[in-house]
C-alpha cells in the first residue's frame, strides 16, 4: 500500500503544479472586454487659441466615471481651443470655440468678438478672466494724448482666445455679452483697450 501511494505522489504532484500554473495565467490573462471608452486627451500642454493638428490630440481609454461631460471622441484636427489644455485632459465641447462656450452664461447672452489695440495685453488674458473694455475719446483737436478713456461694458468674460497672427492690427477676443453690450461694443470706435477685473 506504501509503494503504491508513493508510486501515484510524484503523478498527483505534478498535476497539481499544472493546474496551478494554469489558474495563474488564467487571471493573469487580459479581460477580452476593454472597461470605460476612448476619448481624445491632450498630448501636451496646448495654450488658448491653437488651431489643433493630429499631433496635439492622442486617443486615450478611461473609466466612465471619469469621463466628463461633452467629451470629444471623434476628431477635431482644425478646431481651435477656446482656453489652455494640459497634458492629459480630456477635450470636451466647452474647450473649442463653439456655441456651446456660451451654456454656462443663460439664453440672453451672446458671444461678441472684440479686436483690442494692445496684443500685448492680451497675451496676459486667460479664459474666464473678466475685463472692462474702453474707448479712447479723441478730442477735437485730434490729439489723441489729451482724451480720455470711457467705459464701455464692465466685467465681461473672456470664453475665447483666437489666435492671433503677426500681421494683424491688435489683437481678438470673444466676450460673453448682452445683446445691449455687443451692440455697443459693435458701434466704438478703435483703438479699444482692457483691463482685468474681478468676476
Amino acid at each position: 500500500m506504501g509503494r503504491r501511494l508513493e508510486r501515484c505522489r510524484r503523478p498527483l504532484a505534478a498535476m497539481f503544479a499544472a493546474a496551478g500554473t494554469g489558474f495563474a495565467l488564467l487571471a493573469l490573462r487580459p479581460d477580452p472586454t476593454p472597461i470605460g471608452a476612448e476619448v481624445l486627451v491632450a498630448a501636451r500642454d496646448l495654450p488658448a487659441g491653437t488651431t489643433l493638428r493630429p499631433p496635439d490630440l492622442r486617443k486615450a481609454r478611461l473609466p466612465e466615471a471619469a469621463i466628463p461631460s461633452g467629451a470629444i471622441r471623434t476628431p477635431a484636427t482644425g478646431r481651435i481651443l477656446a482656453g489652455p489644455m494640459r497634458q492629459g485632459e480630456p477635450l470636451t465641447d466647452v474647450r473649442l470655440v463653439s456655441s456651446a462656450l456660451l451654456r454656462a452664461y443663460g439664453p440672453s447672452t451672446v458671444a461678441t468678438p472684440v479686436r483690442i489695440a494692445d496684443s500685448g495685453t492680451v497675451r496676459l488674458l486667460r479664459q474666464g478672466d473678466h475685463v472692462d473694455v474702453l474707448s479712447a475719446d479723441t478730442p477735437p483737436t485730434g490729439n489723441p494724448h489729451t482724451g480720455r478713456a470711457r467705459l464701455l461694458i464692465a466685467s465681461a468674460p473672456v470664453i475665447a482666445i483666437p489666435p492671433h497672427h503677426p500681421n494683424d492690427q491688435g489683437a481678438l477676443i470673444v466676450l460673453a455679452t448682452n445683446r445691449p453690450q455687443a451692440t455697443t461694443l459693435t458701434a466704438a470706435r478703435p483703438p479699444l483697450a482692457i483691463t482685468i477685473t474681478h468676476p
